[in-house]
Order: structure tokens, then sequence, then C-alpha cells
């Protein structure tokens, strides 16, 4: 369910500070946690009246949507650039890999309180939008690198994605650097590894588009 703002920010000056207002609810929920997420608490951390606020926003809800959407669009648009840097299918979806990590340990904490708040806020149908422009991305890839594969093994690979990155999170994980020989492994191993009816392959044998060779790019 969308939450929009109740007021349009046009003019430079109140594009600031609806802007500082939802920065400073990304703020409250890294270092105070979802508990202290009032619009009073948001305006004073963010130097605004509460009238301010409430001229951009009707309530918190709308704020943490906002929030949402500001950090949706920057994945999404990390993953796209990434994709559209060329080179190989397993290099592709390597620089897609390493832009997703990249982006949710910039702020592990903010990324796991929005995950959160997604069902009380109720951001289902933006998630899922997100979901189907991720997978959309993924799967031109995808089909590069392993035609075989089912029509769902885009889906798939951005469902390991996300299970190993929000369990590293939730593990207090805060390098990246670790995690992503674990994720090439995983997403790679699985879109590579020979299925029912291919051709007989050694593990480890077959290079792009065949088995699950996973180094580093």
């Amino acid at each position: 369910m969308a939450h929009p703002p109740r007021k349009t920010p046009r003019q430079a000056r109140s594009r600031a500070t609806a802007e500082a207002l939802v920065e400073a609810a990304a703020r409250i929920l890294e270092t105070e946690g979802r508990g202290a997420l009032t619009t009073n608490r948001i305006a004073e951390r963010a130097g605004a009246g509460i009238g301010s606020l409430y001229q951009y926003f009707a309530n918190r809800e709308a704020i943490v949507a906002a929030l949402a959407a500001r950090e949706r669009a920057a994945l999404l648009a990390e993953v796209r650039a990434a994709a559209a840097a060329g080179g190989s299918p397993r290099a592709t979806l390597s620089a897609m890999l390493e832009a997703a990590l990249r982006h949710q340990f910039a702020r592990p904490r903010l990324a796991l309180a929005l995950e959160a708040l997604e069902q009380e806020v109720d951001q289902r149908e933006d998630a899922a939008a997100l979901a189907q422009a991720l997978e959309a991305e993924v799967q031109a890839a995808v089909r590069a690198l392993a035609p075989d594969a089912p029509p769902q093994a885009a889906r798939d690979a951005l469902a390991i994605a996300r299970g190993l990155v929000d369990a590293a999170a939730r593990a207090g994980e805060t390098d990246p650097a670790p995690l992503r020989p674990r994720l090439e492994a995983a997403v790679l191993g699985y879109l590579t590894w020979p299925r029912p009816g291919d051709a007989a392959a050694a593990p480890g044998q077959a290079g792009e588009g065949g088995g699950p060779q996973t180094g580093s790019v």
C-alpha cells in the first residue's frame, strides 16, 4: 500500500527539507531502533518543526515509505549500472551481485530495519515491484550464462542472494569482502551446475555457461 507524500516538494529548499526528514528517519533506525521512530523524533533529528514534517508527510508510515522507495531506487540503479557495464555473462552477474552486496553493506542496519518494517508499513506491493525489476535485469545474463536453466532461474538466483546477504547482516557481518566469494559460489554454482538431461560433466571442469566455476572476476 503506497503512502504518498502529503505535499510534493517542488522548490529546492522544500525538497531539501523533505529529504532531511527522510534521512533523519534513516539515521534513527540505524542508531536508535524502530521504537524511537516517531514523527516528533524525526522532526527533532532533522532540525525541522513538527509542522514542517506534516506539510510533507501524513504520518510516520509515509516517511518510512519514502525512505524505502529511496533505497529501492538506489539499489535498482546500482544493479542496472552493473548490468550495462558489459562483459561476459559470468562477469556481468558477478558485477550485479557485487552491486547488491555493496548497497546492502553500505548501511546494513538500515537495510535490515526496512526489511522488518516492510510488513508493518505494508510495503509488500512495492517490494514485489522491485523484485520483478531486479529479476528482469538478471534474466538476460542468466539466459546467456545458462541457456538451459529453468525459467525461474533468475528468481531463484535473487532468492539465494537475498538469503545469504540477509543472514550475513543479521549475524553481524560488516565487511562484504568475505561474503562475495560465498555469494558467487552459491548463485553461479546454482545456475551452472549440470541439470538432469545435461551431458555428463565433471564438477569444476566446465567454464562459461557450463559448470560451477566460481572464481572472482
